[in-house]
């Protein structure tokens, strides 16, 4: 292979342990290819002095015989995660020049097993967006194209700068959050493997919340095994986290056979959506027959709350955030609003916030303070949590009856333009989410697979749901579609 940067991180850590390939070798190519892509806008912040001295303690490492499977890989870290002395300010004005004094629980395990930080990762800001327009550095913009088309189409959202960056071979993988489909979206979008783990498996502490019961950090990366290696060194029980759950981590990658034979995999007939793209469907359909000639069972199933999955998720995560969010008044870091002699606290807060917040966290902010309101309360968040028991008792019911795991689309469609929804109702982007917020809502673990292009040659993904705790043998499905999909397209290089 000419291109190092084309490698998966299973080839790369053969070839470094095999003497083939430095760290050194690898980090620099990336360095690189960042400077040479900032057209895309996926890196909000370069870090190569850091990541040369990274590489350079990897290289030392593997020479002693001491690598870890993620020893000396180059990774892009999405800006949600606090990383100590570098830029963490969630794609937001108002934690402009923030800079952590400490690091998060998930990229401290990472650095723990030698992998390489390059830079921080472009987002939708706070998380809140399915096409990363509400950055305050400005749009991500994706590496594929529409045919002939010189349009700018989106990563997706939150994830966006991630997606971009491991699909253009920016770096060898990222990390990502999602909170109702911010990893798995963006991975449909840009052709490659997104992972949502259980809620509780991955630390949130150290990551700047979006909502609390919803957000959980996972791996973006080019193929499953990448995803499952990369998975189990983002895993473990943190007490710093309460609701990290203390489970053992197996070894995902030892988990993937690929033999499905005798596995149950539900269709459920909720997810056939009124107006859903032939191409969407058709997509589907062939995800199932593959599975079932790999030996798996396909079998329709019922979840008959799906329909109020988007309803519930737009007043539960909007309230969360908007509890989550009040912490930053301009007191104790981030932007402070001007005020003048006469002018009082009340003044400096509003206008911290005001200037702060971008429209679609106002947006969001404020239909959370109502939700939550008095007289409210009741009337939307107390009934939104209990649309949500009933959803979660959907999938309990059906894994009950011996589904091993669902497949349904990832998204609605693949990739659409930078602006071609500014003027658009939002709840038209929030529809991005119709196939992906479920699996948050339930707390259960999901990825999308690339599997197909549409007819204008961008990316389409399907996603797998796992059983709570059942990543392992979610992955080995996964790893089962994406071997008999065969996709292995990849972006013309125009930028």
């Amino acid at each position: 292979m000419s291109d190092p940067r084309e490698m998966t991180i299973a080839q790369a850590r053969d070839a470094m342990r095999a003497g083939e390939l430095t760290s050194a070798e690898l980090t620099e190519s990336y360095i690189e290819a960042i400077d040479a892509a900032d057209a895309l806008n996926a890196y909000c912040a370069k870090t190569p002095d850091h990541a040369r001295a990274q590489a350079k303690a990897a290289d030392a490492r593997i020479a002693a015989g001491d690598a870890p499977d993620l020893c000396g890989i180059p990774l892009g870290i999405k800006d949600l995660f606090c990383t100590e002395g570098v830029n963490s300010q969630a794609a937001s004005s108002i934690l402009d020049g923030f800079k952590p004094q400490y690091e998060s629980t998930v990229t401290s395990q990472l650095w723990d097993r030698g992998a390489v930080m390059l830079g921080k990762l472009n987002m939708d800001e706070f998380a809140m967006g399915s096409s990363n327009e509400t950055s305050t550095y400005g749009p991500a913009i994706s590496p594929w194209r529409r045919g002939n088309d010189d349009a700018a189409l989106t990563p997706g959202g939150s994830s966006g700068g991630s997606a971009a960056a491991v699909s253009g071979d920016l770096c060898m993988a990222a990390t990502g959050t999602d909170t109702g489909g911010s990893i798995r979206q963006p991975a449909a979008f840009t052709g490659i493997v997104g992972i949502k783990p259980t809620y509780g498996r991955c630390s949130r502490w150290g990551i700047v919340a979006f909502a609390s019961s919803l957000d959980q950090a996972g791996p973006m990366t080019k193929t499953v095994r990448d995803g499952a290696i990369m998975l189990e060194a983002m895993i473990g029980h943190d007490p710093k986290d309460s609701t990290s759950a203390r489970i053992d981590v197996p070894n995902f990658e030892a988990a993937l056979t690929g033999d499905i034979r005798g596995k149950r995999i539900g269709i459920p007939k909720e997810y056939r959506l009124d107006g859903m793209p032939e191409e969407i469907e058709t997509l589907w359909n062939e995800g199932a027959a593959m599975l079932r000639d790999a030996g798996a069972e396909l079998v329709d199933i019922s979840l008959p709350h799906t329909k109020y999955a988007l309803p519930a998720y737009y007043v539960i995560a909007p309230a969360e955030a908007s509890s989550n969010l009040a912490r930053y008044d301009g007191v104790k870091y981030g932007h402070r609003a001007k005020i003048s002699a006469n002018e009082g606290i009340t003044e400096m807060y509003e206008r911290t916030r005001a200037e702060g917040f971008g429209k679609e966290v106002q947006r969001r902010v404020m239909i959370g303070a109502y939700v939550l309101s008095a007289g409210f309360y009741d009337a939307y968040y107390r009934r939104a949590q209990r649309v949500r028991t009933l959803i979660k008792q959907d999938f309990e019911k059906v894994f009950a009856d011996g589904i091993d795991q669902i497949l349904t689309p990832a998204t609605p469609s693949a990739s659409f333009g930078i602006g071609e929804m500014a003027d658009a109702d939002p709840i038209q982007m929030y529809l991005n989410d119709v196939f992906t917020v479920t699996v948050n809502l339930a707390g259960l673990p999901g990825i999308s697979v690339p599997t197909g292009l549409d007819k204008q040659g961008l990316p389409l993904g399907l996603q797998l749901i796992g059983q709570p705790w059942g990543e392992a043998d979610m992955l080995n499905s996964a790893y089962a579609l994406e071997t008999a999909a065969g996709f292995d397209a990849k972006p013309l290089k125009w930028w």
